[in-house]
């Protein structure tokens, strides 16, 4: 690794607790009950955006103190754990967290190819895994992608219950056209559709998902999404990476969250890095799913307006977009308190 790379990420100021939030325990921080745990998968070419996620979630939360990050790395990245985690440390010194190898011959042999390369990376597969991954004292996480701002306080998110027997909550999209992720071979065999028989499905967008690891593991969940894996294998039975199958195993039973918390699809479709602007309403995280990503288009000078929502959270020492953010300033949303 270069001897600089250590040194690319501003570090962030040092974000309190409030008066109000529990006092955590000196021992075993990890399975303490007041802990709100977020998983992330981490990557060199996702890193920036990784680090921003972090600071929005702290610079919002009202208990920042008490947010434990699982990082997800993969076995071959070209950086290994010990330097991400220094990396991740000169940003917030006083950060908890712990970074985790994720196994790519797990799914390599699973994964069948879609319509964009970077749907095809192992490491999108790692929220499948979670349960198998963290310690098992922990029974609940929040899953964030990458390419994620929060701009509200994560515990109202961590708060949410999942009723009845739901492993997963999601903001679901019930006017999508939930037909168009299958191919017409799964549709015409009954024997596929028949799995959402009586659920009415939703799509939902799996890169913002509270999850119940209790739940998931005695259902066994992992395997039943490896199961549709191994059937794409042989039938091409859909076209988009790793969202189908968590869309077959739970589409119907979906614990429904508010679309304030995953206003999705800013960085375009995922074939044309095109710009999208909000969706109307309360917003209390930003997603930049799709092709086009923040810090790529505002390093190279055309940026989408949303991209300067996403630039106060950037620490990387040489982004290039201060004289483009006062341009935008007057333009923008301001997201306070009394907006969310």
């Amino acid at each position: 690794m270069e001897t600089d790379l250590f040194m690319k990420f501003l570090e962030a100021p040092e974000y309190q607790n409030g008066p109000e939030c529990p006092v955590l325990g000196k021992e075993n921080l990890l399975c303490d009950p007041s802990i709100v745990h977020i998983a992330m998968t981490i990557d060199p070419g996702y890193l920036r955006g990784t680090i921003a996620a972090i600071h929005s979630v702290l610079k919002h939360g009202s208990c920042p103190g008490n947010v434990f990050f699982h990082f997800i790395a993969s076995d071959s990245s070209l950086v290994n754990a010990n330097d991400l985690t220094q990396i991740v440390k000169s940003a917030f010194p006083s950060l908890s967290f712990k970074v985790y190898i994720f196994q790519e011959n797990l799914v390599r042999n699973l994964i069948s190819s879609s319509i964009r390369q970077a749907l095809d990376n192992p490491l999108n597969y790692a929220r499948s895994y979670l349960a198998d991954i963290l310690e098992a004292c922990i029974e609940r996480v929040i899953y964030l992608d990458s390419d994620t701002i929060v701009v509200d306080d994560i515990q109202k998110l961590w708060g949410i219950t999942l009723t009845g027997s739901r492993t997963i909550g999601a903001p679901q999209y019930c006017h999508a056209n939930f037909a168009k992720y299958f191919t017409s071979e799964f549709w015409s065999d009954p024997e596929f559709s028949r799995v959402f028989e009586g659920k009415g499905p939703c799509y939902f967008n799996t890169g913002v998902m509270v999850m119940d690891l209790v739940r998931w593991r005695q259902g066994d969940y992992t395997r039943k999404i490896e199961r549709w894996m191994r059937i794409q294998k042989e039938k091409r039975i859909y076209n988009l990476g790793s969202l189908p199958p968590f869309l077959l195993v739970f589409g119907g039973d979906v614990e429904a969250i508010d679309h304030r918390w995953n206003q999705h699809g800013l960085g375009g479709d995922n074939l044309v890095n095109s710009c999208r602007s909000l969706h109307p309403g309360p917003v209390s995280l930003l997603h930049w799913s799709g092709k086009g990503k923040p810090w790529v288009r505002l390093d190279a000078g055309r940026p989408c307006s949303v991209d300067f929502l996403w630039a106060p959270y950037d620490l990387y020492k040489f982004h290039g977009h201060p004289q483009q953010m006062e341009q935008q300033q007057q333009e923008l949303p301001k997201f306070t308190s009394d907006s969310l």
